[in-house]
């Protein structure tokens, strides 16, 4: 399996602008630049590589925790993960996941334990160099 993600860039580095688009189509010509990327903390002017890497490794994390859950003969109603991403001095120190889960019959140790098994072999965490931190939450 192979995605492609286009980037687009015009202009230096604090005043260009730029847009993503997704192979998928889920967006298309997404802006982003040095403002969306440092200064706009809302996020309300577009999006950045940081934002992206937290939607990635939260979406990752969930769907593989749902397989390692069903592996041992757990069935998921709900995850619910964020992602926050601790970017300082040009360099990506932390993520830390913060995981609400309602799993039917298991207990809050058993859940503990199968998320790290999920954090710890989710693809996306893997390619990043960075500490992964997990909190969770049985709900």
């Amino acid at each position: 399996m192979k995605r492609r993600i286009n980037a687009i860039w015009n202009g230096d580095g604090s005043n260009g602008k730029g847009l993503l688009s997704a192979q998928s189509g889920a967006f298309k010509e997404m802006p982003y630049s040095y403002k969306t990327r440092f200064e706009n903390d809302n996020g309300s002017l577009g999006t950045n590589p940081e934002e992206l890497i937290a939607a990635a490794i939260a979406g990752c994390f969930n769907m593989k925790l749902s397989f390692v859950l069903n592996e041992a003969n757990f069935n998921p109603e709900y995850l619910n993960t964020d992602a926050i991403l601790s970017f300082e001095d040009g360099k990506i120190l932390s993520i830390e996941l913060y995981l609400k889960g309602k799993v039917p019959n298991i207990s809050e140790d058993k859940f503990q334990e199968l998320a790290n098994n999920a954090k710890e072999n989710c693809p996306v965490s893997g390619v990043l160099n960075c500490e992964i931190l997990l909190n969770t939450t049985l709900l």
